[in-house]
């Protein structure tokens, strides 16, 4: 079993984007993620820790301006927390190892799929198509991972 955690040493490496997105909590523009319209086959993991957390099956077009998912890969991979920040309450989804701030959870989502819309921005993530998931350490997964259409 690999042991995710948070690396000093890709915080570092970050960009000025996904730093502020994971490290302080902020958010992308809505559209703007270079992920939100990827269609491929494959797996979405924290780009601190590499923890898995999201399948290509799982994500939906949601229409809100992030890349949506129905459900966690690995529910254990992902924490969920109370944020009032901004007047509102709301549910902040973080990455359980690597500590990133990844988006926030809604009950708007598909209902036949459980109806959670997770809202992820796409500076938290790191895509590993799933030509490559073997190689990586995450054939574990790959059972999991459906064509997207």
């Amino acid at each position: 079993m690999p042991k995710y955690e948070r690396n000093p040493d890709v915080v570092a490496s970050l960009t000025p984007e996904q730093h502020r997105v994971t490290q302080e909590n902020g958010t992308e523009r809505p559209g703007s993620g270079k992920l939100l319209n990827n269609h491929e086959p494959g797996i979405y993991v924290d780009i601190v820790s590499g923890e898995p957390l999201f399948a290509s099956g799982a994500k939906y077009d949601s229409g809100c301006g992030w890349p949506s998912f129905t459900k966690p890969i690995e529910p254990a991979h992902v924490r969920e927390l109370g944020d009032n920040s901004l007047g509102m309450a709301r549910t902040e989804v973080r990455s359980a190892h690597g500590d990133s701030h990844l988006g926030h959870v809604f009950p708007d989502g598909p209902r036949e799929a459980g109806g959670l819309r997770y809202c992820i921005n796409s500076a938290s993530l790191r895509f590993v198509h799933r030509d490559d998931m073997e190689a990586e350490g995450y054939g574990d997964y790959l059972d999991q991972v459906e064509d997207v259409t």
